[in-house]
């Protein structure tokens, strides 16, 4: 696709180039830290859970998850222990993408990992 192509087409509604599509990729400083981020992946905000309850609400979540399916955690701080205590109880099992990385929420994907 030309240059003019690729310019014409991201300006359409739903192009992702600031035509409508509502994704917020045409304002400046586009890249949000405090944008939500879509997933179809069910959502855990910790945010709001007691200290003492989030690995548990959490490990309960991934322990409930069908086949390969995930799960985008939602956190006030990089949830590092609770990813020692996923390894460790899971070994291997999740994979974690990381969505956001604060100052304020960090986000990230925890997905099942294929069957070996």
């Amino acid at each position: 696709m030309s240059q003019p192509d690729q310019a014409a087409a991201a300006a359409q509604p739903g192009g992702c180039g600031g035509g409508g599509c509502g994704c917020g990729g045409d304002a400046p400083g586009s890249a949000d830290a405090s944008a939500p981020v879509l997933s179809l992946d069910p959502r855990i905000d910790v945010r709001e859970v007691p200290h003492g309850q989030r690995h548990a609400r959490v490990l309960a979540a991934l322990d409930a998850l069908p086949g390969a399916a995930g799960l985008v955690l939602v956190a006030p701080h990089a949830p590092l222990p609770l990813l020692a205590e996923i390894e460790q109880r899971y070994a291997g099992r999740f994979a974690t993408q990381w969505l956001q990385e604060g100052p304020d929420v960090w986000q990230l994907r925890l997905s099942r990992t294929p069957a070996a």
